[in-house]
C-alpha cells in the first residue's frame, strides 16, 4: 500500500474520517504512471477513439459540439463579438438546440432579458473546448470550422471526437474556472489518479464528499480553513465536467432536517468504462471502495 506514513498524519486522518482512499491500493510505480499525461508511450490511461454514434449522443459535450460545428459550417461561420464570444443572436439560436445536465433554462434565465455567451454555460464550455481542440478558429469576425473540425463530422472520424475533447479538457484546460479558482489546481493536477479511483469507487451512488475522500490526494493547503472546501472543488472541477461528458450519472437527495437544500450523488455511467481503460498494478486484489 502506498502512502502509509502520509495517512498517519493527524490532519489527514481527521479529514478522511475513516475513509480509506482507493489510490492506496496502487503500487508506487502505477501511482506515478497515472500522473503522466496519456500518450502513445504513456499507456497507464487509454482513451477510446472508436465510439459509436449512440455512445457519442450520450455525451452532452460531444453532442453539442457536433451541433456547433454543423451550425458553423452551414452558416459559413458564426458572428463573434469583439471579445471573441459568440453574438447574442447566435446564443439565442443555440439555446433552442442545446440540452445540458443540471440546467433548467427557463429557471436559469427567468430574470435575464439579454443573454451573452458567458451567461449560457453549455455554449461557453463547448466553444472554449472546440477552440482549444482546433476544431474551430476565429476568422474575420466569425467562428469557422477548421479542416479538422469539418473532418470530424464524417463517420470515419466522429468516433474520436470524445477522446479529443476529453483529453483537451482534463489535461490542457484549467477547469478551475468552474470552481471560481477554489483551491488552486487541486484536484485536477492528479486527474489520472482521480479517474482511476473513480473507476473502482463510483459503481454505486456516492456523495461528492465521499468521492472526494475516496479519489483525491489531500494536500496541507487544502486542509486549512474554517470549513471543508474540498467537496466543492471536486464537484466543480471533476464531477460535474464528467457529468457533462456523459461519464457520470447523478441524482439529487434531500439533506435531512433542511427544507430547501439538496445534494447530488454520482455514479459511473456506462460510457465511463467504455471511454477509459487503465493499465495499473495493485499491491493486493481488492474490490470497489465504498
Amino acid at each position: 500500500m502506498v502512502a502509509e506514513d502520509f495517512l498517519q498524519d493527524a490532519q489527514v486522518r481527521q479529514w478522511l474520517n475513516g475513509v480509506e482512499p482507493a489510490w492506496t491500493l496502487l503500487t508506487f510505480d502505477s501511482l506515478r504512471a497515472l500522473r503522466q499525461e496519456p500518450s502513445a508511450s504513456q499507456t497507464a490511461i487509454r482513451i477510446a477513439n472508436d465510439l459509436r454514434a449512440n455512445e457519442i449522443a450520450g455525451s452532452a459535450v460531444a453532442r453539442n459540439t457536433l451541433i456547433l460545428l454543423r451550425h458553423a459550417i452551414e452558416r459559413g461561420g458564426l458572428p463573434l463579438t469583439a471579445s471573441g464570444n459568440l453574438s447574442r443572436a447566435i446564443v439565442a439560436e443555440m439555446r433552442k438546440l442545446i440540452e445540458w445536465p443540471l440546467l433548467d433554462q427557463a429557471d436559469a434565465f427567468r430574470f435575464n432579458r439579454i443573454i451573452n455567451e458567458s451567461d449560457f454555460l453549455p455554449l461557453h464550455v463547448v466553444r472554449l473546448l472546440t477552440r482549444a481542440a482546433t476544431l474551430v478558429r476565429a476568422q474575420r469576425g466569425k467562428l469557422v470550422a477548421t479542416p479538422l473540425g469539418k473532418s470530424i463530422l464524417s463517420d470515419a472520424r466522429q468516433g474520436s471526437l470524445l477522446a479529443i475533447l476529453f483529453h483537451i479538457a482534463f489535461w490542457h484546460m484549467d477547469l478551475g474556472y468552474f470552481g471560481r479558482g477554489l483551491l488552486g489546481s487541486w484536484p485536477q493536477a492528479d486527474i489520472g489518479i482521480v479517474l482511476w479511483s473513480l473507476s473502482v469507487s463510483a459503481g454505486d451512488w456516492q456523495t461528492a464528499e465521499k468521492l472526494t475522500r475516496l479519489c483525491t490526494i489531500p494536500e496541507p493547503a487544502i486542509l486549512s480553513g474554517t470549513w471543508d472546501r474540498t467537496p466543492y472543488a471536486m464537484e466543480a472541477r471533476i464531477l460535474r465536467p464528467l457529468l457533462w461528458f456523459g461519464l457520470l450519472e447523478y441524482r439529487s437527495e434531500k439533506v435531512p432536517e433542511t427544507q430547501f437544500t439538496a445534494r447530488y450523488c454520482y455514479r459511473k455511467a456506462p460510457l465511463f468504462d467504455r471511454l477509459l481503460a487503465f493499465d495499473v498494478k495493485m499491491d493486493f486484489a481488492g474490490g470497489p471502495r465504498h
